[in-house]
């Protein structure tokens, strides 16, 4: 059965609603990591990772249940001003009446979940959602580069939990808490027919691996097209990102200056 497109609605809903501030900002983060913050936005969108949506946000360095993530605007367009801190809850404490990012619980509940992540990154990359609508094949690593995807990258279903009348939009902590939760202690969740999300040990690893899943995508759907893919065995996944993780500071380095404009 097929039913008609829907035309224009005027009404924007609540993507851009402001939230009110919960509570008082804690002690001030440390400018170089907001200015860390504000490149991770630039270099995602340099390298074609998010465009006009999707966002980046990392952990407070004061306090383990505070996050900094940009208020509601396009990532390539942040600047330090821009820069707000929420609550473990989700919930801005400076945003001033600025309108804040709808899916700000994807970063919330998956930082409540993984004391170890310290960044999240939610893309729209139209490489990897291919991947979580054909559950034939599975989201794998199959570069060296993006051995830290594993063997099968989980795909997160929004209608197992609020049925098939959805937006796809992770807006609630119910919603996040269920997108942790599909995460598990996965690097990477696809979303289907929305996107990814991809965490880090800190946010030069976050950046590499949105990046690196983003490629991994790429080369994924060419050798497909050719014919049967060897991917990474298990063993392979582990090496290799044994070997590779502590290179994300030099591909930063790289990728920092291509956003600037310098190289």
């Amino acid at each position: 059965m097929c039913t008609p497109g829907h035309g224009f609605n005027d009404d924007p809903g609540g993507v851009a609603a402001p939230a009110p501030d919960a509570g008082a900002p804690g002690p001030a983060a440390d400018p170089k990591l907001i200015e860390d913050l504000v490149i991770a936005n630039r270099i995602l969108f340099r390298e074609g990772v998010l465009d006009a949506f999707g966002h980046v946000s990392v952990r407070h360095d004061k306090d383990p249940n505070r996050f900094l993530c940009a208020r509601n605007m396009a990532p390539g367009l942040v600047t330090a001003d821009d820069i707000v801190e929420f609550g473990i809850d989700g919930e801005p404490v400076n945003a001033r009446g600025r309108a804040v990012y709808l899916e700000r619980f994807i970063h919330s509940e998956i930082y409540r979940a993984r004391p170890d992540v310290m960044s999240v990154i939610h893309s729209h990359s139209m490489a990897v959602i291919p991947f979580g609508l054909v559950k034939s094949y599975p989201f794998r690593a199959v570069t060296h580069m993006g051995s830290f995807i594993g063997t099968c990258a989980p795909v997160f279903e929004i209608r197992d939990v609020v049925g098939e009348d959805n937006d796809l939009l992770i807006s609630s902590p119910k919603l996040g808490a269920a997108l942790a939760q599909c995460l598990g202690e996965s690097t990477v969740v696809l979303m289907r027919g929305h996107g990814s999300t991809a965490v880090g040990n800190s946010l030069k690893q976050a950046v590499f691996r949105a990046v690196y899943t983003e490629q991994n995508a790429r080369v994924l759907s060419e050798a497909l097209r050719i014919g049967p893919v060897t991917a990474l065995s298990e063993g392979e996944t582990v090496t290799a990102t044994r070997t590779i993780d502590g290179q994300s500071t030099r591909a930063w380095d790289l990728w920092r200056l291509r956003a600037e404009g310098k190289v």
